[in-house]
């Protein structure tokens, strides 16, 4: 049995902050090491900075055995729930629309708002995928959108590249503004006036990403091509973003951003028509540099978009199709009806509706949240002190029964699959082979997050940030690096603002910088940490079938991940003197 022993971490444990903040890096040194040069597994790299982490929290920053060990469990237990329930549902709902035969009728209703994949692939996962951070959150718009994704013809790492770039603006008001709340209630600033801050920054990163995804997807060839829809659709999104967060409601921020940013790449395919764009399907089909000849597992999470339904349905169930679906899908977009096309978006449709109304009708959020069950975890809860003495509060567990994502994506896939007329079979059969699939990927998020775990409890994170904090004014530069870690590290920009902005906060006071920019950058900082979290890169993985193959994304994806970084200290820096002060709210 642990020891029932009270901890309270220290920031200099080896008796300098920064030799002690030079051990507490190792492991998410181990971390890019192990994913990123020697190209492990994931869950093996995930598995070795665990490892790591444990060892310093008990050497060198004098955890107490037990205490770690019961962190990295509370940790483990989160990795599984939500996390990884949600991938499963969201994985679980896409099956149910490939087994029905409704995934091809998908494929050709994209095609009636344009046949050019790129802008498509703005469309689908900067605004769709932004919608989806905006009401689920959680890794449930990568895991959605990467499969749409394959649907209009990319290749699956081409695909797992772009959501992952493209899920960057919108994270720091995922979940109806959670992480800007959080920063509000960890830092004692007002949150509507810190998310006017972010608000302005997120949405200069809005404005520039669509241009960088069209340079991913299709080179310099498709920036030339292409530049009109990014300009239109990041113009609006990032407009809208910006008034949004600062005079109408920054907990629908990012719903107003994406719904506006839809309808003005909507209304431009009626007036624009891009050059190149049969040659482009067949550019980003074509399988990128660097990726396996095979891709696809044994049983795909992700069936081939060239596989007939037929062939599909009969590999996932035996059954013929008449059983699963009376009416076959169709691939001729000119063939599909009003009811063809309402029944290929009913599962997107309902998560709209669901989560909707599950974040925005208060009587209704009441109702699913009445459902947690929040807990002290069990030899955690009141043994893990703060820097003031105080018992920190993130050892409470919350087991969010109805009000997780993964459970309103679960219930969609129920509803899906009764509308479909999918036989129970199929379903259960989907379920289970998604189980057995996802075992290595839940393995790494598990891993992963136990490591987020111990290394805040244990005092790691804390005294990496003070390290940071430490350079004087020169840190308002710095500032977005501490989300960028805290994100990287947890998966979570929620989590990355819990751990860092009270520190920011009070450091921006200090040196004399604004403390609501100082915040606010560490909350812009996070959504591009959130682009290399290996937790995201597993769900990225798995969703299109690139099973075991996480170091290569991270290989490919970290570069956009620094240079975005750069690019937002730069602004940040700025902010704080005169030549961009005039971009902070009145």
């Amino acid at each position: 049995m642990f020891p029932m022993a009270t901890f309270q971490p220290t920031l200099d444990p080896l008796g300098s902050v920064t030799a002690s903040a030079l051990v507490a890096l190792i492991p998410i040194l181990v971390m890019l090491l192990t994913l990123g040069v020697l190209k492990w597994k994931a869950h093996l790299a995930g598995l070795a900075s665990l490892l790591a982490a444990l060892l310093v929290a008990v050497l060198a920053f004098r955890m107490p055995v037990g205490l770690a060990g019961l962190s990295a469990l509370q940790g483990a237990a989160f990795g599984i729930f939500p996390i990884t329930w949600i991938l499963l549902a969201a994985i679980w709902m896409y099956d149910i629309t490939v087994v029905s035969g409704r995934f091809e009728d998908l494929r050709s209703t994209f095609s009636l708002i344009s046949d050019d994949p790129r802008v498509l692939g703005i469309l689908v996962a900067f605004c769709f995928g932004g919608l989806l951070e905006a009401l689920a959150g959680f890794g449930a718009p990568v895991a959605i959108t990467s499969v749409m994704l394959v649907a209009i013809g990319y290749s699956p790492l081409r695909s797992a590249l772009t959501v992952l770039l493209a899920n960057t603006a919108p994270v720091a008001f995922g979940a109806i503004a959670t992480p800007i709340i959080m920063a509000g209630n960890v830092s004692g600033l007002d949150y509507h006036r810190i998310g006017a801050f972010v608000g302005r920054q997120t949405a200069i990163l809005a404005l520039i990403v669509p241009f960088l995804m069209l340079l991913l997807i299709d080179g310099r060839k498709g920036l030339k091509q292409i530049w009109p829809a990014a300009l239109v659709i990041g113009g609006v999104f990032s407009a809208a973003k910006w008034v949004t967060s600062s005079y109408v409601s920054v907990e629908l921020t990012d719903v107003i951003a994406s719904l506006l940013g839809i309808a003005a790449g909507v209304i431009l395919m009626r007036f624009w028509k891009p050059a190149g764009s049969a040659e482009a399907r067949e550019r980003i089909a074509r399988r990128m540099t660097g990726e396996p000849a095979s891709v696809l597992t044994k049983e795909p999470a992700v069936a081939d978009p060239a596989e007939p339904a037929g062939g599909r349905i009969a590999r996932v169930t035996g059954e013929p199709a008449s059983v699963l679906t009376k009416e076959p899908a169709v691939a001729d977009p000119k063939q599909l009806t009003g009811g063809r096309i309402a029944m290929a978006l009913v599962p997107y449709i309902l998560v709209v509706v669901l989560f909707s109304l599950s974040n925005l009708v208060h009587p209704i959020q009441h109702a699913l949240a009445s459902t947690d069950i929040t807990f002290g975890w069990p030899g955690l809860g009141g043994h893990i002190l703060d820097a003031s003495g105080a018992k920190v509060g993130r050892t409470n567990f919350k087991l969010g029964l109805l009000s997780s994502p993964g459970t309103l994506l679960a219930i969609v896939g129920i509803i899906t699959a009764a509308i479909y007329r999918v036989h129970p079979r199929a379903v259960l059969g989907s379920l289970g082979r998604n189980l057995k699939k996802l075992r290595f990927t839940a393995l790494t998020i598990v891993s992963v997050v136990a490591l987020a775990y111990v290394m805040d409890f244990s005092g790691q994170t804390v005294t990496i940030g003070t390290w940071i904090a430490g350079t004087g004014v020169v840190f308002a530069f710095l500032s977005p690096i501490l989300g960028w870690l805290g994100t990287y590290v947890t998966g979570s920009d929620t989590t990355a603002n819990a751990l860092f902005a009270g520190l920011q906060s009070t450091v921006g006071k200090q040196i004399g910088l604004d403390p609501f920019l100082t915040t606010a950058s560490n909350a812009s900082g996070g959504v591009l940490g959130k682009m290399i979290s290996p937790q995201n890169l597993a769900i990225a993985a798995t969703s299109v079938g690139l099973i075991g193959q996480e170091s290569l994304i991270l290989r490919r994806i970290i570069g956009w991940s620094l240079g975005l970084l750069v690019v937002l200290c730069l602004l940040a820096g700025l902010m704080s003197t005169p030549i961009l002060g005039w971009l902070l709210p009145a």
